[in-house]
């Protein structure tokens, strides 16, 4: 089953004129997102802008130049091009009709990359360099030039900045604080983070490539769980477009919400809404929307009319244009800006936009922690998980349950969760483990009562049995067949082992620890991963590291060995981010 998308939010209308031409693929543009918004291109193009269709000199035998433009500037690109229209300017005798749309960059992107079914432009202008991220050099389009700049910022309603001020400084810093899931008691009990989808908007990616060089730049320890919990966070707070961003922010609600998105979507939003949300500049600098000129057609007079309409967008006259509609000129300039407006007309400090590699990675990265997550958590209830895990005297059982208590808050109602137990015979002869809840979303109802409250019940109420034994190896067996029958596409499909330092001890005999690995081994499909994730209290021995850390690799997995009930919350984080690389994530021991 495919990933699922909505488009109940995409903007678009018809348009009625012919198809114009259609080229082979130009390879994979941004292709982790490409093909999620696909889709978009077919639904999410603006009316089109026909020009000069009666321009001076033009005839039936016209150079037709398609040209396509993220949707925000469309309205300035068609200004030009209708000036355009009007020089009389032609191309081996013709003249140049000119048609300009607006089109969501993400559905172009994916055209490019030959994963979309939209015609091909002639030119392109996108919001942002970093679709063209993952094309190869020798397939790229050529960029000639840059029509406009809008930095990304934050943003908030002018009462709530006001309310902030003590509280929020306006920093990617900040924004992490607010967007991480480990620290849910701290500013993300006040603030709310909204974040346009960086799957469709490069607002969106832009910000979290900014955030990620800042946490990266500050050297704190554990950066990549840090920016997971954040992705996580996000990613139930993205929204699709600024039309829906600033109508949330507009909702009164008990944590103050604070948006990212460009600067010139805050100044279209006052132009129509009495100047009601104001510009956030991060103190770090940020990362400019850099409104690249992409020319895609080869040759032909239409490459000789994209040559001419090219030089047209980046004169002085065309500087002035995008500056009327809330652009900056591409050296940062924006008349149109004014603090009355709740902007800053002074630029702010620039932010270099990160690699080809840097940006395919955090798309990447995106894509996969915003899947849905289909979990089923198997808890060893053997006599030795009532023993103390640590020097506080706490019970191996109780820091389990305590944790995965904690753990559930980290998961979106949408999630679907599952809960085994296991010892030995614990379920009739020979039957080591026993369901105690089925899988589905924590927010389904079971008897009057959440998933998620039921789970939270249920751990809380777990009992080590004094003579129980661990038949870890065929419970984990169960699970893993059970999980690869279900398998879900569009999830992260995990099973979640909680353990003690043990391992297998199964006096009624069962699969052995080398017939475990063997069947593991050879059930694993990467093309559809299921990953086992173990958390194993104090574990000492080195043959049970051992043994752990080979089931977890097995399945592109890993293992963690915690010492004291205090390294739970990081290791949860770390399991989350074991999401982001599978089914090639490294495999070493925790």
């Amino acid at each position: 089953m495919g990933g699922r998308h909505r488009t109940d939010e995409l903007e678009g209308g018809y348009n009625p004129e012919p198809p114009p031409r259609r080229r082979g693929g130009a390879g994979k543009v941004l292709v982790p997102l490409a093909g999620a918004v696909a889709l978009a291109v077919l639904l999410g193009v603006a009316a089109y802008v026909v020009v000069n269709k009666e321009g001076p000199g033009c005839g039936p035998d016209k150079v037709a130049l398609r040209v396509v433009t993220a949707k925000d500037v469309e309205p300035a690109i068609a200004k030009i091009a209708e000036k355009f229209g009007k020089s009389g300017k032609t191309v081996d005798g013709k003249c140049m009709a000119v048609t300009v749309s607006g089109s969501d960059s993400a559905g172009v992107a994916a055209a490019l990359s030959g994963t979309g079914d939209a015609p091909e432009p002639d030119i392109w202008i996108p919001d942002s360099s970093l679709w063209l991220a993952g094309l190869p050099k020798e397939r790229a389009p050529k960029v000639s030039g840059n029509v406009a700049q809008s930095p990304v910022v934050l943003t908030a309603p002018k009462a709530a900045a006001q309310q902030l001020s003590s509280a929020f400084t306006p920093s990617w810093t900040a924004m992490l604080d607010a967007a991480n899931a480990a620290k849910p008691d701290g500013l993300a009990k006040k603030v709310r983070v909204l974040v346009l989808d960086p799957g469709l908007n490069a607002a969106g990616l832009g910000a979290l490539a900014a955030a990620a060089g800042v946490l990266k730049a500050s050297g704190a320890a554990n950066t990549d769980e840090l920016l997971v919990g954040v992705l996580r966070q996000l990613s139930e707070s993205k929204v699709t477009s600024p039309d829906s961003l600033f109508a949330t922010l507009a909702k009164t609600a008990t944590r103050v919400p604070i948006g990212v998105t460009s600067e010139q979507s805050v100044w279209a939003f006052n132009a129509k809404n009495d100047a009601a949300a104001v510009a956030l500049y991060p103190a770090e600098g940020t990362v400019n929307l850099d409104y690249p000129i992409v020319t895609v057609v080869k040759d032909g007079p239409e490459a000789k009319a994209a040559k001419e309409f090219t030089a047209e967008l980046v004169n002085a006259a065309s500087k002035k244009t995008v500056q009327e509609f809330g652009f900056r000129t591409p050296d940062g300039v924006g008349s149109a800006l004014t603090a009355e407006q709740g902007l800053n007309p002074k630029a702010p400090t620039a932010l270099p936009l990160p690699d080809a590699k840097t940006v395919v990675t955090l798309a990447q990265s995106w894509k996969r922690v915003s899947l849905g997550t289909r979990l089923l958590s198997l808890t060893d209830i053997s006599g030795t998980m009532a023993l103390p895990a640590d020097s506080s005297g706490v019970s191996r059982m109780k820091a389990i349950a305590d944790v995965g208590i904690e753990g559930l808050k980290l998961f979106p109602d949408k999630t679907e969760i599952g809960t085994w137990i296991f010892s030995d015979n614990l379920n009739g002869d020979r039957v080591d483990w026993k369901e105690t809840i089925p899988i589905g979303p924590l927010a389904q109802q079971l008897n009057g009562v959440t998933r998620r409250e039921l789970v939270a019940k249920n751990l809380a109420e777990l009992k080590a049995i004094p003579t129980g034994n661990t038949g870890l190896n065929d419970s984990l067996w169960a699970a893993y067949q059970k999980m690869t029958d279900e398998y879900e596409a569009d999830k992260i499909n995990t099973i979640l082992l909680f353990t003690d330092g043990v391992g297998n001890d199964d006096p009624s005999g069962g699969i052995t620890n080398a017939g475990i690995l063997k069947r593991l081994k050879a059930a694993y499909d990467p093309q559809q991963p299921v990953s086992i994730l173990i958390i194993s209290f104090n574990t000492a021995a080195d043959e049970n590291r051992t043994q752990m850390t080979q089931i977890a690799r097995s399945t592109g997995g890993t293992a963690y060995f915690p010492q004291t009930v205090l390294e739970i919350r990081n290791i949860f984080l770390k399991g989350i981010a074991r999401r982001l690389c599978t089914p090639n994530c490294p495999s070493a021991q925790q």
